[in-house]
């Protein structure tokens, strides 16, 4: 039995403890809640409604040991190859200036190329420009779309517009929405090949010029890693923003893929929201141990996954702002740990990633935490809310919000006995909450830089590669391969082509 597999089995040995039982502890709160200092403010990271004790904090301290923790953290910040499937490096960090020197360097000349083109078209060097659409697929979608929502609510700078989806309704939501005389295309494509990006924008073209704009390529910006290709399909090379190969497309809202982040909200925020990234960087490089904030949540994660048998982890934000997150941290996670493979092609011995889910608070309340609270699935739950509020209304509003997510998880972890079953709720039920003292560019950064590098933790922890995503590609050939007509499928699927006239 190898070290790995034995420090797995010694956790497997260790007794869990009641939630209740674990709260007799007063230090409890102090030792397993830790405040995270940012450039500005602060974020509150309470673990101390898992189940994690003394005993399991040591199990997986010894389990990060043996999966050689320290060693593959240092590869990813060298900018060594940890994606060894495709072999590259994952050099996200760097594109906050953390990690390799080279690398960063080359990061923030291509950052500032893209602050000058923001800054040209904030002063009006390609016309009045109210609007952009910005298409593009995956993390070339959810991570400025996430970082727009939650940072331009009150007052954009230019109004964005993401399109993702190859059906033409999204499409034309937006064209219903903007001007075409004083519109960009923002094209996001790391290959500048991916079918339903590259439909999207040329559809995009046509709408230019039926609306009669003058010269419609010189409206396009493209975010991509093959910019000869941009060129070819007729961008200029001045409005080309290029990113590494080595930057994955779910890691890439750092990059020139934040674009319209910058575009919408100005170069001086999206810098902030780097800061903040940066800083949990820099956290996660140095902290050891259960010290290790993103470790930390990976210690709970595999508590639960591996040891209590969980399927799914779910996220609720209790701010309107991050409504998106949920969905970000779906592909952020679930790409990236959804595999069945050891990072050595070896069958893997247990689970991997759960199903991530999540919404919003209150909303959520009232139509999916009857299952929480009295469910028979175990469902490990993280709660963000901030101090601050978002809007001007009455204070009521923001207390009600604070006061509900608060109670959820009290209620999960307390429950409530009752001679009336329909009545009873088991409790014991674990909770993490995220409290940022307000919402700003810089907190953002720094929650999405934790989620980023507590995926990485688990990868390492479970012996997988997170920077492939095979598993998508599969669908992608088979499409084709009906679009170019001749190949024959299951009974099923020939009969749907069929009904659909695509047969």
């Amino acid at each position: 039995m190898n070290a790995i597999a034995s420090a797995w089995q010694n956790l497997a040995q260790i007794k869990g403890r009641t939630l209740a039982d674990l709260f007799e502890d007063q230090g409890r709160v102090a030792a397993y809640s830790t405040r995270f200092e940012l450039p500005e403010g602060a974020i509150q990271f309470d673990w101390s409604k898992t189940h994690l004790d003394a005993e399991l904090v040591a199990g997986f301290e010894a389990l990060a040991a043996a999966a050689d923790f320290d060693a593959m953290r240092a590869k990813l910040f060298a900018g060594e190859v940890v994606n060894p499937s495709e072999g590259r490096a994952a050099v996200h960090p760097a594109m906050r200036g953390a990690g390799n020197l080279a690398v960063a360097e080359e990061a923030e000349a291509l950052l500032a190329r893209m602050g000058m083109l923001v800054e040209a078209i904030h002063q009006g060097a390609l016309g009045e420009v109210k609007h952009l659409i910005h298409v593009g697929i995956g993390g070339s979608a959810l991570g400025p779309a996430l970082a727009i929502d939650a940072l331009a609510r009150d007052e954009a700078l230019v109004d964005v517009h993401v399109v993702s989806n190859i059906d033409g309704c999204a499409l034309e939501a937006a064209f219903k929405a903007c001007d075409p005389a004083t519109t960009l295309l923002a094209v996001a494509s790391k290959t500048f090949t991916t079918i339903e990006t590259m439909t999207n924008a040329a559809s995009v073209l046509a709408w230019f010029e039926r609306n009669g704009v003058d010269d419609p390529s010189g409206r396009v910006v493209a975010l991509t890693a093959a910019p000869d290709k941009a060129v070819e399909w007729g961008v200029d090379e001045t409005r080309v923003l290029p990113f590494p190969e080595s930057v994955g497309g779910r890691y890439s809202l750092w990059s020139s893929i934040g674009f319209p982040v910058a575009l919408a909200v100005g170069m001086d925020e999206f810098e902030q929201m780097l800061a903040g990234a940066l800083a949990m960087d820099r956290h996660f490089e140095s902290a050891e141990g259960f010290a290790n904030l993103p470790l930390r949540a990976a210690f709970a994660d595999l508590y639960y996954t591996h040891i209590r048998g969980c399927q799914t982890r779910a996220c609720f934000a209790y701010d309107e702002r991050l409504r998106l997150l949920p969905s970000y941290l779906q592909q952020l996670e679930m790409e990236s740990n959804g595999k069945s493979v050891t990072a050595e092609g070896k069958p893997v011995t247990g689970p991997t990633a759960p199903i991530t889910w999540g919404g919003v608070g209150t909303d959520a309340q009232h139509a999916v935490f009857q299952l929480l609270h009295q469910g028979t699935n175990l469902v490990p739950v993280d709660f963000i809310a901030s101090i601050a509020p978002g809007d001007t209304l009455e204070p009521a509003h923001h207390r009600i919000l604070l006061m509900n997510c608060f109670a959820q998880g009290a209620a999960l972890m307390a429950g409530r006995a009752s001679e009336d079953g329909a009545r009873t709720y088991p409790g014991d039920r674990p909770s993490a909450t995220m409290l940022c003292e307000d919402f700003d560019p810089a907190t953002l950064g720094a929650l999405i830089a934790f989620h980023e590098h507590r995926t990485f933790a688990n990868a390492v922890l479970m012996e997988i590669n997170p920077f492939d995503q095979f598993g998508v590609e599969l669908g992608k050939e088979i499409a084709k391969q009906i679009e170019a007509g001749g190949a024959r499928f299951d009974a099923s699927t020939e009969a749907l082509l069929e009904a659909a006239g695509l047969g």
